[in-house]
C-alpha cells in the first residue's frame, strides 16, 4: 500500500517543479513511511511521485517510481496485485527476465507485452496507478474494479494533478479550491460525497473500473475514458434460479472454495498480517477462514465500547476463542473517541461525516501497533443482502402501493401535525428507556416523508437521504446528478432488493465505506484489505439466486450458513449493531460547546454556504430533545470542521 501523486504540466509552467513534486509527495508520507521515490519527464513536463508502505518485496527492487524493462512505460503504483505470482509465471514463460520479486515489476511486463487494458483485466486486486507513455506522450490513471484505492485528478490551467489524497493536489502551487456546491448539496444528503465528484469544482475521482487517458495531442478537456469491468453488466446478468435443497449444498461448497482462494491470496505479505474482528457474520467468517489457513494463530483486533448499546467485544472474543486466534482488545473511553475528532477533517481531506469514521480508526490505530496488514469483512452485507434497510425498503414500498395516492399527502400531514415527542406520548413511549423505541415518533415522521415518494427507487433514495431536500439548506446549490437520481444509469433489474443492492455497491461501498476504511487505516500507514471485494467474489454473488441471500425475512443467508462449519451459530446470531458511537447524546454534552460554536448562526451567515435558519432549528428542537437531529447535524458539523 502506498500514495501516489504528480502533474502535467503542458505548459512548463510550474517554477521549481522537482520541489513542487516533493511537496506533494511530502503531504501524503502517512500512506508510504517507508520510502520515496520522484521521477521526471522535464521535457514532457511530466512529474510522478510515490511515497512507499513496503508489504511486497521489501528490497530496493521494489522501489517506486519503476520504468518498464524497455523504458517505454513508467509508473506509480498504489495497492496490491493478488495473482502477481501467476501473472509473472505466465511472463516468465513468454521470455520476460524479471530483477526482483515486486508485483509492480509484474505489472508492467503485462502491460508491456499484452497492452494496458487486457494486462489491467488480468490483475486481481485492488489498485491506483498513474502510467506514463513515453512513446505514445499518454497519461493513464486507472483504478480497481470496486474503488477500494482512491484516486482524485483535475486540472489547474494547463497543468493535470493527480493523487491518492487531495492534500496532495493542494500541495501544487497552482491549486484553486473552490468549494462545489452541488457536490456539498450530495453531501448533505449522504454524508459523503459521491464519486465522480469531489467537493472542489474542476476536480474528480477516477470511476472504479475504468482507465482514464489524457493525451498531449487533444485539448485538456477530451480524454478517454474506457471501462474494463462493469458491476452493471455483472448485475443484468445475474442468476434468476430458485434454490433446492440439493442446490444450496452446491452452493456452499462452491462459495466456500471461491471465499478460501481469495483469503489465501490476500494472506500473501512479507510483514506482519492480522485481520479485524468484530464478532460478526463478515469479519467471523473472513477470520475463520484466514485461521483455517494459518498455521499459526491469526492476529485479530477489536475495541470494546463501556456503553453496552455499542460494545461488541465479548462477541467478538468469543469468536476468537473458538478460533483459537492471537486476540487483542482495547475499551475505549469516550474520552479516546472525542480525541479523534479534531483529526477527521485533515484524515479525509474532504466533508465525510460517517459516524463509524472514529471507532474505524481507533482499531485500525490499535491494529497498526502490532501488524502492517489487516483484513475485514467489508462487502458482505452489499454483496448477500446484510443491510436492514433493504427488506425495509420492500415492505414499505409495497404498502405504499397500498395506499390510494390522492391521500398520500392528506396523511403525509396529518402525522407531521404531532411533534415526535407528541407521537412518543401518544404511544406509551416517553419514559420507557428502550434505545429502539425512543424516538418512534421519529419513524412516523420519517413515514410521513416517504408518503411523497412516486417510485421505488425515490423511495430508496429518501431512505438514505439525511436531509430530503438538501439544495434548500446549502446556500445556491444545484444538487448534482448521481446514479441515485439517475434513472438511466440503473441496471434492468426487476428485483427491488437487487437494485438496492447494486446502487450500494456502486454508490456508498466505494464512496463511503471504503473511503473510511482506507483514510482511517492509511493514516496510521496501516494496509486494509478486503477480500469479499475481489471481483471473482462479486461475480460469483451476483450469479446467486435471492434466496441465496436473503432466505426467511433475513440475509447473509449463504454467509451464515457457511459460517455454520466454522464457528457455532451461538456465537455470532444477534441483532446487527453496527460500529456507531453515541454521537446524540454527545451532542448534548461533551461536544456541545464544539458544535455550538461552528452551528453559530453569524458564523454560517457570514460563510455563506448553509442556510442558518433551518439548521439552528434542528439544533434546538435535539437540544430540547423534541427530535434526534444526531445525522443530519453531524453532517453539518463535518463540513463545518473540515
Amino acid at each position: 500500500m502506498c500514495g501516489i501523486t504528480g502533474f502535467w504540466d503542458q505548459r512548463h509552467a510550474t517554477p521549481d517543479a522537482d520541489d513542487v513534486l516533493r511537496r506533494m509527495m511530502d503531504a501524503i508520507m502517512h500512506r508510504g513511511p517507508d520510502d520515496s521515490g520522484a521521477w521526471s519527464d522535464p521535457e514532457a513536463g511530466v512529474f510522478l511521485g510515490h511515497r512507499r508502505l513496503s508489504i511486497l518485496d521489501l528490497s530496493p527492487m521494489g522501489h517506486q517510481p519503476m520504468t518498464s524493462a524497455s523504458g517505454r512505460y513508467v509508473i506509480i503504483f498504489n495497492g496490491e496485485i493478488y495473482n502477481f505470482v501467476e501473472v509473472r509465471e505466465e511472463e516468465i514463460a513468454r521470455g520476460t527476465v524479471f530483477r526482483g520479486h515486486s508485483d509492480t515489476e509484474v505489472m508492467l511486463a503485462a502491460i508491456e507485452r499484452r497492452g494496458l487494458i487486457e494486462a489491467v483485466r488480468a490483475f486481481h486486486g485492488m489498485f491506483a496507478f498513474a502510467l506514463w507513455d513515453r512513446q505514445e506522450r499518454t497519461l493513464s490513471l486507472v483504478r480497481d474494479r470496486l474503488g477500494e484505492k482512491p484516486l482524485y485528478y483535475g486540472w489547474m490551467g494547463s497543468t493535470l494533478l493527480f493523487g491518492s489524497e487531495l492534500k496532495a493536489l493542494r500541495a501544487h502551487p497552482g491549486w484553486q479550491g473552490t468549494v462545489d456546491r452541488g457536490a456539498l448539496a450530495l453531501f448533505l444528503r449522504l454524508s459523503y460525497v459521491p464519486g465522480p465528484h469531489s467537493i472542489y469544482e474542476g476536480v474528480a475521482k477516477v470511476r472504479p473500473g475504468t482507465i482514464l487517458t489524457f493525451r498531449s495531442d487533444r485539448p485538456r478537456e477530451v480524454a478517454d475514458e474506457q471501462a474494463y469491468w462493469s458491476a452493471r453488466d455483472i448485475a443484468e446478468r445475474g442468476s434468476h434460479r430458485t434454490v433446492g435443497a440439493a442446490r444450496d449444498q452446491e452452493l456452499l461448497d462452491g462459495f466456500d472454495a471461491v471465499l478460501r482462494r481469495t483469503v489465501r491470496d490476500e494472506m500473501i505479505a512479507d510483514v506482519p498480517l492480522g485481520a479485524f474482528l468484530s464478532g460478526g457474520i463478515d469479519s467471523s467468517l473472513i477470520v475463520a477462514l484466514m485461521q483455517a489457513e494459518s498455521r499459526r494463530p491469526v492476529q485479530t483486533f477489536t475495541i470494546g465500547f463501556h456503553e453496552a448499546r455499542f460494545d461488541e467485544a465479548p462477541q467478538a472474543r468469543a469468536v476468537a476463542d473458538h478460533l483459537g486466534t492471537s486476540h487483542t482488545e482495547l475499551y475505549i473511553t469516550p474520552q479516546d473517541s472525542l480525541a479523534v475528532i479534531p483529526r477527521l477533517p485533515s484524515l479525509f481531506d474532504e466533508p465525510f461525516a460517517d459516524p463509524s469514521q472514529v471507532p474505524t480508526f481507533l482499531v485500525a490505530q490499535l491494529a497498526r501497533t502490532k501488524v502492517t496488514v489487516s483484513l475485514s469483512g467489508d462487502g458482505g452485507d452489499e454483496l448477500f443482502g446484510g443491510y436492514d434497510r433493504y427488506l425495509l425498503s420492500d415492505r414499505l414500498w409495497r404498502r405504499l402501493q397500498s395506499i390510494p395516492s390522492m391521500t398520500r399527502a392528506p396523511l403525509a400531514r396529518g402525522l407531521r401535525s404531532v411533534s415526535a415527542r407528541g407521537w412518543d406520548r401518544m404511544l406509551g413511549l416517553v419514559g420507557s428507556g428502550g434505545a429502539g423505541d425512543r424516538f418512534s415518533g421519529e419513524r412516523v415522521h420519517k413515514f410521513a416523508g416517504l408518503l411523497e415518494v412516486g417510485s421505488r427507487e425515490a423511495l430508496y433514495l429518501r431512505m438514505l437521504s439525511h436531509w430530503p431536500d438538501p439544495g434548500r439548506i446549502a446556500c445556491g446549490a444545484r444538487e448534482s446528478r448521481t446514479i441515485l437520481s439517475d434513472a438511466a444509469e440503473w441496471p434492468k433489474i426487476d428485483d427491488f432488493v437487487s437494485q438496492m443492492m447494486y446502487l450500494d455497491l456502486v454508490t456508498y461501498l466505494p464512496d463511503d465505506i471504503l473511503v473510511k476504511v482506507d483514510r482511517a487505516s492509511m493514516g496510521v500507514s496501516l494496509e486494509s484489505r478486503a477480500p469479499f471485494l475481489d471481483h471473482r467474489v462479486v461475480e460469483f454473488a451476483w450469479n446467486l439466486p435471492r434466496e441465496a441471500k436473503i432466505r426467511a425475512g433475513r440475509g447473509k443467508w449463504l454467509l451464515r450458513t457457511l459460517l455454520d462449519r466454522y464457528v457455532p451459530r451461538a456465537l455470532v446470531d444477534r441483532p446487527k449493531m453496527g460500529f456507531g458511537v453515541p454521537i446524540a447524546s454527545w451532542l448534548r454534552g461533551p461536544l456541545r460547546g464544539w458544535a455550538a460554536e461552528l452551528l453559530a448562526p453569524a458564523r454560517l451567515a457570514r460563510e455563506g454556504l448553509l442556510d442558518p435558519g433551518a439548521i439552528t432549528r434542528r439544533w434546538d428542537e435535539h437540544q430540547s430533545g423534541e427530535r434526534n437531529w444526531e445525522f443530519p447535524l453531524w453532517d453539518v458539523l463535518m463540513f463545518q470542521a473540515w
